[in-house]
């Protein structure tokens, strides 16, 4: 399991988890978004602007 904090957002993901490669962004323990990282989309929720850039920022680093 990868657990970042970034920006009031927690984004985690899980080695082995299921296809496709995803993370989840909560805010105050609450489900923001479920993010599909292989297709660029929202599996569940909704992702605010703030949020697609940190995410942006995270793949560049490698941390995704």
């Amino acid at each position: 399991m990868g657990k970042i904090r970034r920006g009031n957002y927690v984004f985690i993901t899980w080695k082995g988890d299921h296809s496709p490669r995803h993370v989840h962004v909560y805010r105050d323990s609450a489900l923001i978004v479920k993010w599909d990282l292989d297709n660029w989309q929202p599996m569940e929720g909704t992702a605010t602007k703030k949020i697609l850039d940190l995410l942006s920022e995270l793949e560049e680093e490698g941390a995704l």
